[in-house]
C-alpha cells in the first residue's frame, strides 16, 4: 500500500514539473542537448556511494544498469521530439495510456504471470481516467505522433521492467545509482550530433537569465519525484509493475489543477480556457481514477 502513497506523491511534483517543461519546450530548445542536461545530475549520485552501503556489481548487473538507463535516455529522446513536432494534448495521452499495457504485457511475456481480476479491474480504470482527463476533443492523433508516442512509451517501459529486475537482486541506493548512472553515460552519445554539441556547449536555450532559474528548479524538483518514483518501483510486487505506470492519471488530476489555480491566480504566466464541457469530462476522468484506487487498494490488502 505504501507504493501507491509514494507513487502518486512522485505524480504531483512531476505534474510541477510538467508545467516547467511546458515553458521551457516553448523556447524549442534541441531534443538532444534537453536530454542531455536531464540525465546529467545522475553523475553526481557517484558521490553518495561511500555513505549508502553500495554493492559491487557483477559483469551482468552492469550490462543490465546500461540498458536500463539507456532506454530510459531514448524513451525521453522521443517523448521529447515528439513534443517539439506535435501538441502535447496529442502525445502525452498517447503514451500515458499505453506505457501500462507495454508494462504489463512484457512483464507477463517475461515471466507468465499477470494479475488478479480485481487487480486488472483496478488497472483498466486507472488506464481510463488517464485516457478521459487528458483528452481533448478535436485533437486528432496522426499516425507520425502516434508512432513517436508509441515508441517512447515502449522504451519507457522496458526501462521500468529492467529497474524492477535489478532492484529484485541488488539494494535500493546501489541500483538507482547504476541505472543513473548508466543513463548519464548513454547521454553521452548526443554529444556526437553537432547541433547538440553546440547547443550543449553554448548552453542557449537552457540557461539564458529568464530560463535557467525554471530549468534548475523543474530538475530539482524532477530529480525527487525520480528517487520517490524509483522507491515505488522497489517496493511494488513485480506483478503490480504497470500499475505505477497506470497511476499516470493521478499526474494529469494534478496537472489540471494546478494549470487552473496559476491561469485563474497569475494569468500572465499560463492561461488555461475551462468550458463547463471540460470540466465535466475531468470530474468524470477523476471519478473514474479515484474507484480506480478504491480497487487498487481493496485488492493489495486482499
Amino acid at each position: 500500500m505504501l507504493w501507491i502513497l509514494i507513487t502518486i506523491f512522485s505524480y504531483f511534483l512531476l505534474a510541477l514539473t510538467a508545467l516547467g517543461d511546458k515553458y521551457l519546450l516553448s523556447g524549442k530548445p534541441e531534443p538532444k542537448s534537453y536530454n542531455f542536461f536531464i540525465n546529467l545530475p545522475g553523475v553526481l549520485l557517484l558521490f553518495l556511494i561511500p555513505f549508502v552501503g553500495f554493492i559491487k556489481p557483477d559483469f551482468k548487473q552492469i550490462v543490465l544498469s546500461l540498458l536500463a538507463g539507456g532506454f530510459g535516455v531514448f524513451a525521453g529522446y522521443f517523448l521529447y521530439v515528439a513534443l517539439e513536432r506535435f501538441e502535447a494534448s496529442r502525445v502525452i495521452p498517447t503514451i500515458g495510456s499505453i506505457l501500462p499495457l507495454f508494462t504489463l504485457g512484457i512483464i507477463y511475456v517475461s515471466t507468465g504471470k499477470g494479475p488478479g481480476p480485481e487487480s486488472l479491474t483496478a488497472f483498466f480504470l486507472l488506464v481510463l481516467g488517464s485516457i478521459l482527463i487528458s483528452f481533448e476533443k478535436g485533437k486528432e492523433i496522426s499516425l507520425s505522433s502516434f508512432s513517436f508516442s508509441a515508441m517512447a512509451a515502449f522504451l519507457f517501459a522496458l526501462s521500468f521492467v529492467f529497474i524492477k529486475n535489478l532492484y529484485l537482486e541488488l539494494p535500493f541506493w546501489t541500483t538507482l545509482i547504476l541505472t543513473r548512472l548508466g543513463a548519464f553515460l548513454v547521454s553521452l552519445v548526443f554529444l556526437f550530433n553537432k547541433e547538440a554539441r553546440k547547443e550543449i556547449f553554448q548552453k542557449k536555450s537552457l540557461f539564458q537569465k529568464n530560463t535557467g532559474v525554471v530549468f534548475l528548479t523543474t530538475q530539482g524538483i524532477g530529480t525527487i519525484a525520480t528517487l520517490l518514483q524509483n522507491w515505488a518501483v522497489f517496493l511494488a510486487p513485480l506483478g503490480f509493475l504497470a500499475f505505477i505506470n497506470a497511476l499516470e492519471g493521478t499526474r494529469y488530476v494534478f496537472l489540471f489543477g494546478l494549470s487552473v489555480f496559476i491561469s485563474m491566480k497569475f494569468p500572465r504566466i499560463l492561461k488555461e480556457q475551462v468550458s463547463k464541457q471540460v470540466i465535466f469530462q475531468k470530474a468524470v476522468a477523476i471519478l473514474v481514477i479515484i474507484i480506480g484506487l478504491g480497487v487498487l487498494a481493496f485488492s493489495t490488502k486482499a
